[in-house]
């Protein structure tokens, strides 16, 4: 059982529509009776959850600053800061289309599915202040992204950030989300949900910068129908621990989910995926690809499930998470995974852990190309896969940007001397 300030009287004291506060409520209640997670559960083997200590934070009481992050052109900015939402510029254009960027209201109850997959997500439900929806009507076609920009600047506090992104049937959205913060310690766990209805088209991208003191314990779920497309991304390169798990339900005929990321660990910080493609209707698509790297003292964990339910005939599934290993003392563990309950279809996994690629060093270096620069030109070619499929391609100047300021930090009496974990 948890005891911390995160009661059920906490919950039903945020202000909101009565429908949410009563769902609030009963989601502190479930978090007052559980347990905290431990590393005996295989979803969170090979993490650090036994330091997490809830009772050094508190809910944020207060916006802050709004963030100064720069953004690619746009058709629409939200900002939060604290977790508290402060302010929407939407252009004209998407008005008439009838898209809405706003906070859940009286009329939203259907909007907001559970999402129980941890402890944490249900804290989200328990004590998100400011749940904010994006919706596409049916047949809408936006053009450019939405951004979502969160900041916190506050030391010691618990911040649950909720959005929802309800594409229509045979709409198209783009939706980039931004996560930094200044040097607090505080803790961020978000919920994202999306759900793509019939021939829907969504991109969807995650650029986590947080600070080096900052917790980060996020879900993405979503629901793909029939004949939707999701590419789902992120860009994982702050924090001290952070963690997101993604639970991709395909759950309509012929749709299709592309999960790209990518991810860089430095200084002693653990980055954590946790994926589950799960399909659930028949001629379904999936296809996995994460990269990431870990220099000095940092970890990252990847483990991952392909799911095929009986009902799932000519599934297409592929799963493929590759690790660089850029010093002695990082550390990289990668497993996964396949569980199958129909014969008709192709389904494949890889990973790998290991240093720097002698052979390719070897060339670069044979035509005079110094040692720590040919380093650092594989490090960021190794990347250019995952940032060449980021559906927000606004972005990715920034996230390339970010990355070649930790790959010119590497620890390079280490570099290509590494071994596999």
């Amino acid at each position: 059982m948890i005891e911390t300030q995160f009661t059920p009287d906490a919950a039903g004291a945020i202000p909101g529509p009565d429908w949410l506060v009563r769902r609030r409520v009963a989601a502190a209640e479930q978090v007052a009776a559980a347990p905290m997670p431990s590393v005996e559960e295989e979803v969170w083997r090979y993490t650090p959850i036994g330091q997490l200590d809830l009772g050094r934070y508190q809910l944020a009481a207060d916006p802050g600053e709004r963030s100064t992050a720069e953004v690619p052109d746009h058709c629409a900015v939200a900002d939060t800061s604290n977790g508290r939402l402060c302010g929407v510029e939407l252009a004209p254009e998407l008005a008439d289309l009838g898209v809405e960027i706003r906070p859940l209201g009286d009329g939203d109850a259907d909007l907001a599915a559970s999402v129980d997959v941890d402890l944490f997500a249900l804290m989200n439900a328990a004590f998100a202040v400011e749940p904010l929806l994006i919706r596409v009507p049916p047949g809408a076609s936006v053009e450019g992204p939405i951004i979502v920009r969160h900041w916190l600047d506050a030391d010691g506090v618990a911040v649950f950030p909720r959005l929802i992104v309800d594409a229509g049937a045979d709409s198209s959205v783009e939706v980039l989300e931004l996560y930094g913060s200044a040097d607090v310690a505080a803790f961020v766990s978000p919920v994202i949900e999306i759900r793509a209805a019939a021939a829907a088209r969504v991109g969807y991208l995650a650029v986590q910068d947080l600070g080096p003191k900052m917790w980060h314990i996020g879900s993405q779920v979503s629901h793909i129908g029939s004949q939707a497309h999701l590419r789902a991304s992120t860009a994982a390169l702050g924090g001290a621990y952070a963690r997101t798990r993604l639970d991709t339900h395909l759950s309509g005929r012929g749709a299709t989910g592309d999960l790209i990321s990518l991810y860089f660990g430095d200084g002693e910080q653990t980055l954590d995926f946790r994926t589950f493609q799960d399909h659930a209707a028949p001629d379904t698509t999936s296809s996995l690809l994460f990269k990431g790297a870990v220099d000095d003292a940092s970890r990252s964990v990847y483990t991952g499930l392909i799911r095929v339910r009986p009902d799932a005939r000519g599934t297409n599934a592929y799963q493929t998470n590759r690790n660089i290993k850029l010093s002695e003392g990082a550390w990289a563990e990668s497993v996964p995974n396949l569980e199958i309950e129909n014969n008709e279809v192709h389904c494949s996994h890889a990973s790998a852990v290991g240093p720097i690629d002698g052979e390719q060093l070897f060339y670069l270096e044979s035509r005079g190309v110094p040692t720590e620069t040919a380093e650092r030109l594989i490090v960021t070619g190794f990347f250019d896969e995952v940032l060449d499929q980021f559906p927000v391609a606004g972005a990715v100047p920034v996230v390339r940007e970010r990355l070649l300021s930790k790959i010119e930090g590497l620890s390079h009496h280490h570099v290509g001397n590494g071994s596999g974990s």
